[in-house]
């Protein structure tokens, strides 16, 4: 399900389609403004896409799946970028190898953003002269599509950035948070019986929040806040990466064969940690972030805990005000929790214990657009929470992102759960 009452608040009010759409569309390239040309072709490995890719692709999808069937007389900029720019749609055609996409120095990027302004302005003339509603809808699929490209583009380039020896920062005038202790952690009773989770009636949600259904949950309690760098540090402390009985046999072969010892961009001090801001001191009261799901479930294992299940997850947080450390707080960063916020919606998408899967009664977009999440819901595990850099207006409690469990590279994290009631 698509919804067309899904809107975006900009300055207070709710803006038209149109202006929702350039709002994204703009908020993408305001996230490049700190980037040289070079920056944007280098692949760092084959989970990263470059930054040129990513403002491509997301244009390729509002021309593919929107102005191509529903403009009459729109011409395409480039049929080479119908092939260069898919990412998975193999109903579509072929695509450039997703490994090899660092290699491709042309276009350049004064190319890609004539691409942009060439379906922008597309968009602009067919928005302000239809209202079809399958339309409205294709665009705010592409609205939140474009969302999580601006995610991905972040993540993306701070690997890259990390890979240089100079440490720069993807924009260097990122603020840095006020010092504040972390707040006690407390596992609390969370909502138990038979639920219903989901995304409900109104408004927007991706294909596999639907639909909604009941669970039963047994009794839990779960985490007040997201675990820290201070508490992850004792982990390591004890030599826990050292401990085959911690991990799991895939998370021990991971450890093993890559030589995992700490989170990704720590240093080997642990005293500093890379972040789109530059290299920066680790700030012990802050959560823990690029940690696998291996390394997450290790950790529950040592504090003589576990992670929740994402229904526990979704109902523990469905009654929390849906705001925090999101892209519009300007940190980029986790940071230590202010008291009263308990860190369900932003600093980190949180590991759950829930592999990725249909619900009961799951029907993927038809089409093409079927794609999009449907043929994914195997050998992953579910995310919940959004991070400290997903979109203020693009998170909500049934929203479920997917991962592999050795994934690092992501703002990904830990909460913790425990059995019964205390």
């Amino acid at each position: 399900m698509v919804s067309s009452e899904e809107t975006v608040q900009v300055g207070g009010t709710e803006p038209s389609l149109s202006a929702r759409y350039l709002h994204a569309r703009s908020a993408t390239l305001a996230l490049c403004q700190h980037l040289h040309p070079e920056d944007f072709v280098v692949q760092s490995m084959p989970d990263v896409s470059p930054a040129k890719w990513h403002l491509a692709h997301v244009t390729w999808f509002f021309e593919h799946f929107i102005l191509e069937p529903f403009a009459p007389g729109y011409r395409r900029f480039s049929d080479d970028f119908l092939y260069l720019f898919n990412s998975y749609y193999y109903s579509v055609g072929k695509m450039h190898r997703r490994a090899d996409r660092g290699m491709l120095s042309r276009p350049p990027v004064d190319e890609i953003l004539r691409y942009r302004a060439h379906v922008d302005e597309a968009m602009e003339r067919l928005l302000t002269r239809n209202d079809d509603a399958e339309i409205r809808q294709r665009v705010v699929l592409g609205i939140n599509h474009e969302q999580q490209h601006q995610e991905l583009l972040l993540t993306d380039i701070k690997h890259v950035f990390s890979q240089n020896p100079m440490k720069p920062a993807v924009n260097p005038e990122l603020p840095r948070p006020d010092a504040k202790d972390a707040t006690r952690l407390e596992f609390l009773p969370g909502p138990a019986g038979i639920r219903e989770i989901g995304a409900a009636e109104g408004g927007f949600a991706f294909d596999n929040e639907l639909p909604r259904h009941r669970v039963l949950v047994h009794e839990y309690r779960i985490g007040s806040r997201e675990i820290t760098n201070g508490e992850y540090l004792r982990f390591i402390r004890d030599r826990a990466y050292q401990r085959a009985d911690l991990w799991l046999s895939d998370g021990w072969a991971a450890v093993s064969e890559r030589g995992w010892n700490r989170p990704l961009y720590w240093n080997e001090n642990c005293d500093a940690e890379f972040t789109l801001g530059g290299e920066r001191e680790l700030d012990m009261n802050a959560p823990v972030t690029h940690v696998s799901y291996y390394e997450a479930d290790a950790f529950a294992r040592w504090a003589g805990a576990r992670l929740p299940t994402e229904q526990e997850w979704e109902l523990a947080a469905s009654n929390e005000h849906i705001g925090g450390n999101l892209a519009g707080a300007g940190y980029w960063q986790p940071v230590a929790a202010a008291r009263g916020n308990r860190q369900f919606f932003g600093d980190n998408w949180e590991w759950t214990s829930s592999a990725y899967g249909p619900y009961p009664g799951f029907r993927p977009l038809p089409g093409s657009l079927g794609e999009y999440n449907g043929k994914f819901m195997c050998n992953q595990m579910t995310v919940r929470g959004g991070s400290c850099v997903t979109a203020d207006e693009h998170i909500r409690p049934s929203y479920r992102s997917f991962f592999y469990p050795d994934a690092r590279w992501q703002f990904l994290g830990i909460r913790l759960a425990q059995d019964g009631t205390g």
